[in-house]
């Protein structure tokens, strides 16, 4: 993911965002509250996928949603910052407007 427009995160700037320990952040990703990647050899997460300095909560549902459509991390961050015309914008844009219910049935479908 080299998207110029996408502010990505690094593990210690989580701990300062979210105001918790990096076991704490660790965690999160572990069970799927976020997801990171390695960029520049390095884990980050984006920007986009938090809220008010807290975890996107609409992120950990629709995360299970792709993996159980077969989606792997890679893919599943892929398809999330992509725009998706079905859509009309990248999934992640159409989770943080409101539109959970649309962009879980897209990815649903996904896996068929």
């Amino acid at each position: 993911m080299t998207n110029p427009d996408i502010r990505w995160l690094t593990i210690p700037d989580l701990v300062d965002v979210l105001g918790i320990g990096v076991s704490k952040v660790r965690r999160l990703i572990e069970d799927r509250t976020l997801l990171a990647q390695k960029v520049d050899g390095v884990w980050k997460v984006p920007e986009l996928f938090l809220r008010d300095g807290e975890p996107l909560v609409e992120l950990k549902g629709t995360l299970v949603v792709l993996g159980d459509s077969g989606f792997d991390d890679d893919e599943a961050m892929r398809w999330l910052l992509t725009p998706e015309s079905s859509l009309g914008a990248a999934p992640i844009e159409a989770l943080r407007s409101g539109r959970k219910a649309e962009v879980r049935r897209v990815a649903q479908a996904l896996g068929f």
